[in-house]
């Protein structure tokens, strides 16, 4: 049966797509100039949704009556886990933006954080609790990443446009080529829209990004850009599978609604959260932006 938004007289999926775009791009490209605390209470309000998202969906038991993809949570205590994933990737992501980066007193509030939420899900839902605890680090990480990548005092806001651009990149360059090419499946257990021409075009597109912002920033050496976006192309790509294979083990087509024509947050923006998370670490382990390479 065809959504509602599908049905003659209404909107359709694309024009919501369209719609949803126009409040949020202007609202996060805000942010992004503005830095912190804006941007920072921003991360922490889309992780807050998608803390609450992962957890309905690792609560979620699907009958025969349930029509809907929309997660049914159940389970006694998964509010309760829900809050404390919340509470822990705000204080982790307030700590970060208010030290300028990820500190050992946010890795630490992480971990209690991990702790403390595999405590409750051992009463609450023992046989989940696994994936209750790998939902708080599955937000938490990234979400601070990107905080610690935007606080960087010379580099953060065009190293943020760049990683966006280029997640926006892979996402419609996969779509494409793997739309017009087709060919063998990537991973057809997980994610069966997905092609191996559409990993190829996601590469391609992520590099096409690097390129033009290393021509943009006038960067010394292009071709170690391109080739750095092109890797994170990828990153995106797994970042993707990783999300599908989380809501196709509970049988969940999307992790929310609360995105007109777009689903759930966790559903847009799993490849950026592989993206910034790899980005960070590659900064931290070369003690400076990437983009300074």
């Amino acid at each position: 049966m065809a959504p509602p938004a599908d049905r003659p007289g209404g909107l359709t999926n694309f024009q919501k797509r369209i719609l949803s775009a126009a409040v949020l791009l202007p609202v996060v490209i805000g942010a992004i100039v503005l830095g912190h605390p804006y941007f920072t209470i921003l991360v922490a309000l889309f992780a807050v949704v998608m803390a609450w998202e992962w957890t309905a969906v690792a609560a979620h038991v699907r009958t025969s009556a349930q029509a809907s993809p929309v997660p049914a949570p159940s389970g006694r205590g998964w509010r309760m886990l829900a809050a404390l994933a919340a509470t822990t990737v705000v204080v982790a992501v307030l700590d970060t933006g208010f030290a300028g980066r990820v500190e050992r007193e946010g890795c630490v509030i992480i971990a209690l954080g991990v702790l403390a939420t595999g405590a409750v899900a051992w009463a609450a839902n023992r046989p989940r609790m696994p994936w209750f605890m790998a939902g708080a680090v599955y937000v938490a990480l990234p979400a601070t990443a990107l905080v610690a990548i935007r606080a960087e005092p010379e580099l953060g806001r065009a190293a943020l446009v760049w990683i966006i651009t280029l997640v926006v990149a892979a996402d419609t360059g996969g779509y494409l080529v793997g739309r017009t090419f087709g060919g063998p499946k990537l991973a057809p257990r997980i994610s069966p829209n997905k092609t191996w021409s559409g990993l190829a075009g996601a590469v391609a597109g992520a590099a096409l990004a690097g390129l033009s912002t290393a021509f943009v920033l006038n960067h010394t050496n292009v071709w170690m850009l391109t080739l750095i976006s092109a890797g994170l192309g990828l990153v995106e790509q797994v970042g993707d599978l990783v999300e599908s294979a989380f809501k196709r083990h509970f049988e969940v087509k999307d992790t929310s609604r609360i995105i007109p024509g777009h689903g759930g947050v966790l559903d847009r923006v799993d490849g950026l959260l592989a993206v910034a998370l790899a980005v960070w670490i590659a900064n931290e382990w070369a003690g400076g932006s990437v983009l300074a390479w």
